[in-house]
């Protein structure tokens, strides 16, 4: 999420040196960081990238079953190492799918369409990176087009691949923004994306309800505040 931290104890200008001064002058501008487009234009597993077996991640599971107490041989957890590493290949079916493809095929007939396609509430859930626990929302996905568009189910797909991998909120949303800007090169892309983490619903704190706001905007999004206030609007306008 992009923010600008003011400091607790400014100093007047007058009270600078002239190295100061200098340094100050010359501060770059503050940007996002920009992300590697080999992190979310392809598949995340390679063809060739060694990988436990199947066996072998059963046998992990057992290893976690016995270490919280329980016994594996038991009836009930007999079939649940299987179980829970067919969940997985579910649940983390993103690291084989590429974000780009997704997004490869558009459309021309748009009439001349110059204003932002905003697809809201797209609801997913991912896993948290830090404990391997869920978190859960929706997503609200704009950008203005350059001549040609995505199908609109296709930003709900990209979302969904992104998802289902381990990461934080931070840094899906940036994946989103980053995948769409870089593909459809339109003239902006604003992201928000409002979630439950059950990291910290049901364990630690246990703070049940609590939500997690994200944003990330590119080009014309970043540049005018009017259009994320417009884009924030109609995200917040009540269902019909």
């Amino acid at each position: 999420m992009d923010a600008l931290i003011k400091s607790l104890n400014p100093r007047k200008t007058s009270d600078l040196k002239t190295s100061d001064k200098a340094t100050e002058a010359k501060a770059p501008e503050m940007r996002p960081a920009e992300l590697d487009p080999a992190e979310f234009l392809a598949a995340a597993v390679r063809a060739d990238q060694p990988r436990p077996s199947r066996a072998e991640a059963e046998q992990a599971v057992q290893t976690l079953l016995g270490y919280i107490g329980e016994n594996p041989r038991r009836e009930g957890l007999i079939d649940t190492p299987r179980r829970v590493v067919e969940a997985f290949d579910e649940l983390y079916q993103g690291y084989h799918q590429c974000p780009a493809e997704v997004l490869d095929r558009t459309f021309g007939e748009t009439a001349g369409y110059d204003d932002f396609v905003l697809v809201r509430d797209i609801e997913f859930t991912s896993q948290c990176e830090h404990h391997m626990m869920p978190f859960y929302g929706k997503a609200h996905i704009a950008y203005t087009p350059v001549e040609r568009v995505v199908g609109l189910s296709k930003l709900a797909r990209l979302t969904d691949i992104f998802a289902r991998r381990l990461q934080t909120q931070e840094h899906l949303t940036a994946q989103i923004a980053a995948a769409i800007d870089e593909i459809l090169k339109p003239r902006g892309v604003a992201v928000m994306i409002e979630a439950e983490h059950t990291c910290m619903s049901v364990r630690g704190v246990a703070k049940h309800g609590a939500s997690t706001f994200t944003s990330r905007y590119t080009g014309m999004f970043r540049d005018n505040p009017a259009e994320q206030a417009r884009f924030m609007s109609m995200v917040r306008a009540p269902q019909r």
